[in-house]
């Protein structure tokens, strides 16, 4: 199938400041979910996005530093019925700014032609493949992104931040850092508390120091972790329970 976009009515955001990011339909709709009009419902990923860009507006109504989102569908059953996919985006009121329908082959190359700083998907092997052609690529959580929240929250793999030597490759660790420093602009925007972000940080090897040097590392992005964990060991498991983060990024940093 040749791949297809379709700009909404929908004000573009300032393409110097906004942070671009592409979901799946998967994630944004429930599959196979369709109605009598033939609308999906609400799926997980895209409320908490929205969320953020209207608190964002709240506090400042001339804000450029949002989300923009771009909506892709790889899914072929979907794709047969783009008119659905279109009508429940404006069904429920979900702002996309343009709507991207492509071939699983393909679709690498719409995230690279729109300058896509975040890809969110549910479905491993399209974050794999994001990945390699360095679009920082994320798996959203089902079960956590699904459970009602008021935050989207981040959670940093201090880890991989001070683990040189076993970073993914450049491209990917530099779009990983472009999208962490405008991530940490979003979270300036508020106070320590009634964030729309919650921005966490945990190190499951070493002590205290690795945990500091973590802190460093992503300060020098301009990200100021709301928490920050240090393990010394421990399974990574129990915190990640009790945070509930929407997506981890790891592996993603260099301190060189």
């Amino acid at each position: 199938m040749v791949s297809t976009d379709e700009k909404t009515d929908v004000k573009q955001k300032d393409a110097d400041s906004a942070l671009v990011v592409a979901v799946t339909s998967r994630a944004v709709f429930e599959s196979g979910a369709e109605n009598r009009d033939g609308l999906y419902g609400v799926g997980i990923a895209f409320p908490l996005l929205q969320r953020v860009n209207e608190r964002l507006l709240k506090e400042n109504p001339a804000e450029s530093l949002l989300f923009d989102v771009i909506l892709i569908t790889t899914d072929s059953q979907q794709q047969q019925h783009q008119s659905h996919i279109t009508g429940s985006t404006k069904h429920h009121g979900l702002m996309v700014s343009r709507f991207c329908f492509a071939s699983e082959e393909d679709f690498i190359e719409n995230l690279l032609q729109n300058n896509v700083r975040l890809f969110l998907t549910t479905d491993r092997n399209e974050a794999l493949q994001g990945s390699q052609k360095g679009v920082l690529s994320v798996l959203l959580d089902e079960h956590t992104a699904s459970c009602p929240s008021e935050q989207l929250r981040v959670l940093f793999c201090g880890d991989a931040i001070v683990q040189s030597e076993a970073g993914p490759a450049l491209a990917s660790r530099q779009a990983a850092q472009s999208f962490s420093a405008q991530l940490g602009k979003m979270r300036g925007r508020f106070g320590a508390f009634d964030s729309p972000i919650s921005i966490a940080l945990v190190t499951s090897r070493g002590g205290r120091e690795s945990c500091g040097d973590a802190l460093r590392m992503l300060r020098s992005l301009g990200v100021n972790a709301d928490e920050a964990y240090c393990l010394a060991g421990a399974p990574r498991g129990p915190i990640k329970s009790l945070l509930r983060p929407h997506f981890l990024l790891s592996e993603c940093f260099s301190s060189h």
